[in-house]
């Protein structure tokens, strides 16, 4: 593994906090990385919100069944998307910009000393709703994921997930040797 490339080993899901909260200069870094990414036709569809009170946390986690430790992490980013910007109004561009989002926001935790992770929203019409209401989103406007983000109690070790067996060459069924 190249040491060029640590910023993407290092990116791990985490899920245990230390609790202390984030400041707004670490949620304007991540933001801008956010704002970095790639997106179809220049359209820029993500709109975020940014979660920084412990009670709000609580709230969210009684939505999204598998962050319960929402309410010790330090702060959380909700991205979300506008159809009416999204390139040709695509749900799937949409979806695909807000994710490159959200993965430039974990990409860029680690450099900034922080653990993260991804609560997948989108499809569940139950959590868009309960965020929705939660924090009166438009209904134009659809939570597609959030990112809980904090100091975290331990640093996981750096990896990848590379297999082999997943490469395919001029057809699928021709393998590839890297």
């Amino acid at each position: 593994m190249r040491a060029e490339l640590d910023f993407i080993w290092k990116r791990r899901s985490v899920r245990e906090f230390t609790g202390e909260v984030l400041d707004s200069e670490t949620y304007r870094e991540l933001l801008e990385a956010a704002m970095a990414v790639p997106s179809a036709r220049c359209c820029d569809p993500w709109e975020f919100v940014v979660v920084s009170d412990r009670s709000m946390r609580e709230k969210m986690a009684t939505i999204l069944p598998n962050g319960q430790f929402l309410n010790r992490c330090g702060g959380a980013i909700i991205v979300c998307g506008d159809l009416q910007k999204a390139y040709m109004g695509s749900l799937s561009y949409m979806l695909q910009d807000c994710s490159a989002a959200i993965e430039n926001i974990l990409l860029a935790a680690p450099a900034l000393g922080l653990g993260g992770c991804w609560l997948g929203v989108h499809p569940r019409e139950e959590r868009i709703a309960g965020l929705r209401q939660l924090f009166n989103i438009p209904e134009n406007i659809i939570p597609v994921g959030v990112c809980a983000l904090g100091y975290p109690v331990n640093t996981p070790v750096p990896r990848t997930r590379y297999d082999a067996s997943r490469l395919h060459g001029e057809s699928w069924d021709e393998g590839v040797i890297l």
